[in-house]
């Protein structure tokens, strides 16, 4: 099992930026492609951004490249979103996802998710 919590999520103002994180619990964070989806009302989970074991390899949404960066640390067993330029379009619920070894673009894929955090984008 493998226990994920997210924050820093909130109202931000077009342009603005924000930070969020999410914490894993349980088995070996490092053995786990982290992965952040968002899911906006009326809408499917969508993908936003996905890192590998050893943050090597990312992958962006091409709605979110040159703006969103995600990273992680393995010693802390936290994986971050640093969101730039925000956008009302971003408005969503944001999820952070946990796929053993592998990196995936497929929620359906992913092993364990949290519970959520909003990001309200005000124009």
């Amino acid at each position: 099992q493998v226990q994920l919590v997210e924050s820093g999520g909130g109202l931000v103002q077009a342009g603005g930026s924000l930070r969020l994180s999410c914490a894993a619990s349980g088995r070996t964070f490092s053995g786990y492609a982290m992965g952040w989806f968002r899911q906006a009302p009326g809408k499917e989970r969508e993908f936003v951004a996905t890192i590998s074991t050893s943050s090597g390899m990312t992958n962006y949404a091409d709605s979110v490249k040159g703006r969103f960066t995600i990273s992680r640390d393995n010693a802390k067993n936290t994986v971050y979103l640093q969101m730039n330029s925000l956008k009302p379009e971003d408005t969503a619920v944001y999820y952070c996802g946990a796929r053993r070894l592998i990196r995936s673009v497929v929620a359906a894929d992913y092993d364990y998710w949290g519970q959520g955090t909003q990001v309200t984008v005000s124009s």
